[in-house]
């Protein structure tokens, strides 16, 4: 080499030696690196920087090598500002020699106590090794920064939806949801721990082949605990929807029965007020409060309470029919006690509205009017009522009244109709005197006999 390939070829190295103590210093202060150091590692993880570790030890002292020869090289050089032919055989010998002895290791994967490099090729074996210990720190580093942070934020959304879900009644052992929970919140438990230990083994991605921290975390467990949550989620969204709906439905199965009851309560009471003001009727008996119903509501309002919705639901719709049929009956129950009642009404309603037309047309003063009209009253206003003569009565009167007030009649006279006209001759007019009918034998002309 000649002066100015020497002095080309140790700018070059300069520069790389800046480089190679740079890059070493940023990895010894990276923030994955202290991470790995105090972290309890396993697995992958726990291999790989152990291996790492070794390679960053062996780098410091490739880089120790690499500046001592690199030391010498430039102290040659600067002992004379045009070398002799000695001097530059001796820089040749150092800067491209392979007088650079360092120990075996890991790096270079030999068995052998040292070996010796040119400054090019250890500044090449430097870069591999910290590639791939810069590979393990990076990698690390951007697994711990993603997957935790995400975990936590669904952990969290986890206890959300477990409020949510005790809150409906929905528990492990009692709701499959709660049980779907429970291993969801184990599995998120689990998944953080071994990121926390394991990061390397959350990555997917050639790295070795690629830029350090090439590839991307491998989320797979985490996607699926989340799509898991989601469901279980929805379903107890569901579920709090069918709670809503139950309780409206509670609330107007409590009401129909209540109605039902109060209706069978008023039958009871006309029953009793009909065998006392009506005479020989025969009154349908009144059936009790509808206790199986009431048991079976009260079983709803258990089931309720404690959430067994899979059981509430069924017993709800039978409810709500049989409750609907309870409330018809009771209605039919109270028509037919209220019946006799109905029937005396419409005698009394009848029996005033005829004596209203009699009055109209000046007949109230008449006494088989009268008469008949008093004992159709006295049987309808009294207690108890026998509402077969008191109808009888009523349409005696209305027979009488119909008689008053619609005359009869004239009986038709012996002759011929009054509609009818005589018979007359050809050109006759056909009139005559009808009052004096022509006797046989006498003659209609003016005049006497001839």
């Amino acid at each position: 080499m000649d002066r100015e390939e020497v002095d080309r070829a140790l700018a070059k190295l300069n520069a790389e030696h800046e480089a190679i103590e740079t890059s070493l210093l940023a990895l010894q202060d990276h923030a994955g690196r202290r991470l790995l150091e105090g972290a309890e590692l396993t697995g992958t993880t726990k291999v790989r920087w152990a291996t790492a570790e070794q390679t960053i030890s062996m780098l410091w002292t490739y880089y120790d090598a690499y500046t001592v020869a690199l030391g010498k090289a430039r102290e040659l050089r600067a002992r004379r500002r045009w070398p002799g032919q000695s001097e530059l055989v001796e820089l040749t010998e150092i800067l491209r020699g392979e007088r650079v002895t360092v120990p075996g290791g890991a790096l270079s994967g030999s068995t052998r106590l040292s070996e010796r490099f040119t400054l090019d090729a250890l500044v090449e074996r430097m870069n591999s090794g910290y590639a791939q210990a810069l590979d393990v720190v990076v990698t690390s580093d951007a697994i711990w920064s993603a997957l935790p942070a995400r975990i936590d934020m669904l952990a969290a959304e986890l206890q959300r939806t477990r409020s949510l879900a005790h809150s409906v009644g929905v528990r492990p052992g009692e709701h499959p949801s709660g049980d779907d929970l429970e291993q969801i919140t184990t599995e998120l438990h689990a998944l953080r721990a071994e990121v926390i230990c394991d990061p390397l083994a959350f990555w997917s991605g050639a790295s070795l082949s690629s830029a350090p921290g090439g590839g991307r975390p491998n989320t797979e467990r985490y996607d699926r605990a989340a799509r898991a949550l989601e469901e279980v989620r929805r379903e107890i969204e569901a579920v709090l929807a069918v709670r809503q709906d139950a309780e409206r439905r509670l609330m107007l199965l409590r009401d129909v029965l209540s109605r039902a009851d109060r209706t069978l309560t008023e039958a009871r009471q006309a029953r009793g007020e009909v065998l006392a003001k009506i005479a020989a009727s025969d009154v349908p008996a009144v059936s009790g409060p509808p206790t199986a119903l009431h048991e079976q509501l009260a079983l709803a309002a258990d089931y309720r309470r404690h959430s067994q919705w899979h059981r509430l639901s069924p017993l709800l719709e039978s409810l709500e029919q049989r409750v609907e049929d309870e409330l018809l009956r009771a209605r039919e129950s109270l028509t037919s006690v209220t019946a006799p009642l109905a029937i005396r009404a419409e005698l009394r309603g009848r029996l005033d509205a005829y004596k209203a037309k009699v009055a109209r047309h000046g007949m109230a003063e008449d006494p088989l009017l009268m008469e008949r009209y008093d004992a159709a009253r006295r049987l309808l206003w009294s207690a108890p009522c026998d509402l077969r003569a008191a109808e009888q009565c009523v349409l005696r009167y209305q027979q009488a009244t119909a008689e008053t007030l619609v005359p009869r009649q004239p009986a038709p006279l012996d002759g011929p109709p009054l509609d009818r006209a005589p018979q007359g001759r050809p050109g006759e007019s056909g009139h005559g005197d009808w009052d004096a009918p022509t006797r046989p034998g006498h003659s209609q002309a003016p005049g006497g006999h001839g």
